[in-house]
């Protein structure tokens, strides 16, 4: 099931659904009936194709030592996008969110992340088709302070015009879903703790 506005606003207030920092009241325009925005934070990783000695490069996702951070590693530079960055038909990069969310599994909510249909329009996409954000994603229960995890985005230019993107940007929604059952188990998968500054996973 879905949850409405209203319905996210109380997870809110009951510790459900964390998020920091925490969205505007619901009369705010970051609010839709079954949705909240999410802002763009201003480090991107952009994504280049390889050239010189590794112009044939082939990826194996097979490889036991595969590891799509690692690439992004090797692959991509970073930019800043407070005074805006220009996004070109074609390009590839990665972001992430401003707000930080939290989602213990004991609280049976889990959510997805979606495009904005403004941006969709000119050919902005935000998830290549990973937009699952598990039920304990962002969750310590060994520490308390932690506040939880940035979104990372997959954000892709499909378009024929270039776009600029802004830190602060209202650049996708998150949708939260409640969960039938308890999960046995919170999200420990590789990108359990994700952020910016967090160091890649070994």
């Amino acid at each position: 099931m879905i949850l409405s506005d209203r319905e996210i606003d109380a997870a809110l207030r009951r510790g459900q659904v964390r998020i920091t920092p925490p969205p505007d009241d619901l009369a705010s325009e970051v609010w839709s009936s079954t949705a909240l925005d999410l802002r763009l934070d201003a480090r991107l990783q952009v994504w280049r194709r390889p050239d010189g000695p590794d112009a044939r490069f082939v990826v194996d996702p097979r490889d036991v030592n595969f590891s799509a951070t690692e690439l992004a590693s090797a692959y991509a530079h970073e930019e800043d996008c407070t005074e805006g960055f220009d996004v070109e038909p074609g390009m590839f990069l990665l972001g992430w969110t401003v707000e930080k969310i939290q989602l213990p599994h004991a609280s049976r909510i889990a959510a997805r992340v979606e495009g904005k249909s403004s941006l969709a329009r000119i050919g902005i996409g935000v998830h290549v088709t990973a937009p699952t954000i598990h039920a304990g994603f962002g969750f310590r229960a060994q520490d308390p302070g932690f506040v939880g995890n940035p979104i990372q985005l997959e954000i892709w230019n499909a378009g024929p015009l270039t776009v600029r993107l802004f830190k602060g940007l209202r650049i996708c929604q998150v949708i939260f879903e409640e969960v039938a059952g308890l999960p046995g188990r919170g999200y420990d998968g590789v990108f359990a703790i994700q952020g910016p500054d967090v160091p890649p996973p070994v």
